[in-house]
């Protein structure tokens, strides 16, 4: 499961930032050192990175994900004085994609952070898939939606089918109904968009991306934007996920239940 990474400047601001997440949303761990990040990038998806200026760690942190990782938005989260405006400027314009207060958005700071997640950023650019995917039912929208959601690992037609209470062969016949695409394919779908959104990141091989999102290997993630966009892995960082999307709608939804 992917997760918010944090590097704060309190353990009452780490409680804050836990409790406010939806238990169904990605967990938060905290990093205590700068190799402690760069090893949560390598073993985990990345949703955020949540930082307090004020930690004796900020400039190093910010170095590292400017340099390796700046697909992967950051947001500020700690206690800031009356004269603060300089740092706050400073912020704003490095690209900090949002940030909360210590003290006056610990009840919404989880929210906060999930509004510019990397699984945020997906939805809002597959926005309009359902239209052009006829996804029309409640079955299908809440299908999709869960794949969406949960790109950053290999769902299953049984996984979900069980989730709703039906068998694997009803929900693949009920979600390509009225010409919608085969699940199977949209599964993959979901997972090649993940891979798009990592792999410009220059931190990023193709294997590593291929292993953070459990393909079985780099040419395992290739054949499979290959089936559903028709390109190859390499191809994948200058597509952007409205890009994929189209070339999936063009002639690549359907494949063998």
């Amino acid at each position: 499961m992917s997760v918010v990474a944090a590097m704060v400047e309190s353990r009452e601001a780490a409680t804050y930032l836990r409790r406010s997440l939806p238990r169904s949303g990605p967990r938060v761990v905290s990093c205590r050192s700068i190799a402690g990040l760069q090893r949560q990038f390598a073993t985990r998806v990345i949703e955020v990175v949540v930082l307090s200026p004020r930690h004796h760690l900020w400039e190093g942190a910010r170095a590292l994900i400017e340099g390796a990782y700046p697909g992967i938005h950051v947001m500020m989260y700690g206690a800031y004085r009356v004269d603060d405006g300089d740092l706050l400027l400073r912020c704003q314009r490095a690209g900090i994609a949002a940030a909360a207060v210590l003290g006056v958005d610990d009840p919404v700071v989880g929210d906060m952070a999930l509004r510019v997640s990397l699984s945020a950023r997906r939805r809002a650019a597959l926005a309009h898939a359902p239209r052009m995917l006829n996804l029309t039912e409640p079955l299908q929208l809440e299908v999709w939606h869960t794949v969406l959601a949960e790109a950053d690992r290999p769902l299953r037609t049984e996984g979900l089918a069980r989730r709703l209470g039906m068998t694997r062969e009803h929900l693949s016949r009920q979600f390509a109904a009225g010409g919608a695409p085969n699940l199977k394919r949209v599964l993959d779908l979901a997972r090649v968009v993940c891979a798009a959104q990592l792999l410009p990141n220059p931190g990023y091989t193709q294997a590593d991306v291929a292993g953070l999102l459990q393909f079985s290997s780099a040419s395992h993630l290739s054949r499979t934007a290959q089936r559903v966009a028709g390109v190859g892995s390499r191809q994948l960082p200058d597509l952007s996920p409205a890009e994929l999307l189209t070339r999936f709608a063009r002639g690549k939804t359907r494949s063998r239940l």
